[in-house]
């Protein structure tokens, strides 16, 4: 049987199907779940061992550990759990990839899937026209089951028929009888694999239909499925090559477990492959290394019945055919129980050295001594595969923002009481139009960031956030306009050589006192927005009336000055700007406080 170009494109739609059944499932989950999927592994920083259990649970149901991974190392950008915290969660998600492999041998091989592919598609597409959100996120979800196994049965149909093909049979075989060089070899093409394609459990699907047709023996499959879990650290240390420090460091962890284990199970590996073959026929299997003796026997004792056991022109009833059957389910049994016992084997011992691994990743990683102030600290254009998720590191960025715009307001009011025309009045001036320009670029791109994450795939609740924080980060940059604006005004004022009393630079600070307390109130907020108690909140808002009735009294008490002569009236026109640029500051101040109280803070 020839092999053309477009059964191997044929071959790559088919891998590309099954991929994407897996994006859409996980996508699905992410939006049918919204916010109480990033609570879920917020929760998960308590401990390692609740770490480990929920990194097994979120992998097990996203089918994809490279996706869980992408996402602990999101939150580590984020700052929402430490680089020990999200090793554990690493290691849980492991585990949790050997999900896919038993879904696969029970499901993949035992049943026909063509058969419920098509009803669960019209159940899905059903859900996908409602009107709830949920409901439509749950369709995707099953959409994406289905198009996974759709795919994986036509990987069956494309993947090339080694036994019609002597010539690549040929080399096949040869590279199978190397020892030890076979099995770094096929280690070293199910890393590759894996690493183009991205997924571990796509490269498991295509070396189970290989191995159960008796194309590779099944110690070869084994070291391809070992190699597969070293490639699935590809796209974790792609998604932080833009992201922090902690990013990195905790990809490079995932990396390490991987690479690690590998080693061990590589010094042990023969024994350690026959030990998965003892258990598979323990529970009652059959032994999954007998499939390609048992091919190898007829070819050679019964070629007749070979040349026709590929192109299914033997009776359905033959004897051969129910035995390859048989073993059939023995090897799909035995590469999920080698999937699972290496990668449990490797948690129990890995566990317990969290903290060498986080020593070494810092050693590995070390931290930039060179820190630009002024760059986004947990945004990265990198870190985009989890929209849902992604908005704890705008959250966290717009927390930062504020305190970077809350330096503008020490530095405008220390530029007040700075001697005028003096060249520390020039620095400062200088230093307050360089962060007032830092503060403007700082909004352009966190409000990019969030336009991309709702370009994703998200809840209504995460849309509605997402509104929420441009309209933050739109009054914050309006506070740091005033600042500036405070700056412009000292600056005609020097210009008019105009002269402020003791009593007036008394009542802008006492202005200023009032402002910042609101600031601090409004920063504290910011850090934790769905957990802002009633107090705080009442507390921001009588700061701002009193901000309101501290203006007004000052705007009374300025006509009566002017008029008995205390300073000229251009003195009091630049005393009034500066009072209303503040009391402005205030209204922006508690524009942000109204939005958290409506869009962030939970209700009780």
């Amino acid at each position: 049987m020839n092999y053309s170009i477009l059964d191997f494109l044929g071959l790559l739609g088919a891998v590309g199907l099954f991929l994407y059944g897996m994006k859409v499932m996980s996508e699905g989950l992410q939006k049918a779940a919204g916010d109480r999927l990033r609570n879920i592994l917020s929760a998960m920083t308590r401990n390692r061992f609740t770490g480990l259990l929920t990194g097994c649970a979120i992998t097990a149901l996203i089918q994809s550990s490279s996706a869980s991974t992408v996402m602990v190392v999101s939150f580590v950008n984020a700052g929402l759990m430490t680089l020990a915290q999200s090793m554990a969660v690493i290691f849980g998600a492991n585990v949790g990839t050997t999900f896919t492999a038993w879904i696969i041998a029970l499901f993949g091989f035992k049943v026909d899937v063509s058969v419920a592919v098509l009803p669960l598609i019209a159940v899905a597409v059903v859900l996908l026209f409602t009107n709830k959100s949920k409901s439509k996120s749950i369709g995707e979800f099953l959409i994406g089951f289905a198009f996974l196994f759709m795919g994986l049965n036509m990987i069956s149909d494309y993947v090339p028929d080694l036994q019609s093909n002597p010539e690549m049979f040929a080399a096949l075989r040869d590279y199978a009888s190397m020892g030890i060089g076979s099995i770094l070899l096929f280690v070293l093409v199910g890393l590759v694999v894996t690493a183009i394609i991205q997924s571990s459990a796509a490269t498991f699907a295509i070396v189970l239909i290989m191995c159960t047709k008796g194309w590779i023996t099944f110690d070869l499959a084994c070291a391809v499925v070992l190699g597969s879990n070293i490639g699935t650290t590809v796209t974790p240390l792609l998604a932080s090559m833009s992201g922090n420090v902690a990013a990195k460091r905790t990809a490079m962890g995932h990396l390490l477990f991987n690479f690690l284990g590998t080693l061990w199970c590589l010094c042990i590996f023969v024994p350690f492959a026959q030990f998965n073959s003892w258990l598979t026929e323990l529970i009652g299997q059959g032994n999954p290394e007998a499939l390609y003796g048992f091919v190898t026997n007829i070819e050679q004792t019964q070629p007749d019945i070979y040349n026709h056991l590929f192109d299914n022109s033997l009776p359905a009833g033959h004897d051969v055919i129910k035995q390859i059957g048989a073993m059939q389910m023995s090897v799909s049994f035995g590469l999920s129980i080698f999937h699972t016992t290496f990668n449990i084997v490797n948690v129990c011992i890995m566990i317990w050295l969290t903290n060498v691994y986080v020593k070494l990743v810092e050693w590995l990683v070390p931290q930039r001594k060179t820190d630009d102030e002024f760059s986004l600290k947990f945004i990265s254009r990198g870190l985009l595969n989890a929209s849902e998720l992604n908005i704890a590191q705008a959250e966290k960025e717009m927390s930062v923002y504020a305190e970077r715009v809350n330096r503008m307001i020490d530095m405008a009011q220390q530029l007040i009481h700075t001697k005028e025309k003096s060249e520390e009045f020039n620095k400062l001036y200088s230093r307050l139009e360089k962060y007032e320009d830092i503060s403007d670029r700082m909004e352009l791109e966190i409000a990019r960031y969030l336009n991309r994450c709702a370009e994703g795939r998200l809840s209504n609740e995460g849309k509605v956030r997402i509104a929420a924080m441009l309209g933050i980060i739109s009054e914050i940059e309006s506070i740091a306009d005033c600042c500036m604006g405070i700056g412009k005004i000292l600056s005609r004022k020097i210009e008019s050589n105009a002269q402020f009393t003791d009593e007036v630079y008394h009542n802008i600070d006492t202005m200023y006192t009032y402002v910042r307390d609101a600031m601090d109130m409004m920063i504290e907020e910011l850090r934790d927005p769905e957990n802002v108690a009633e107090r705080p909140l009442i507390a921001s808002y009588n700061k701002e009336r009193e901000i309101n009735n501290m203006r007004n009294s000052l705007r009374s008490q300025n006509i009566e000055n002017i008029n008995n002569g205390k300073y000229q009236y251009q003195a009091g026109i630049y005393y009034m700007d500066i009072i209303s640029d503040l009391e402005r500051t205030g209204d922006y101040i508690i524009n942000v406080v109204d939005t958290l109280k409506e869009h962030f803070r939970r209700r009780a």
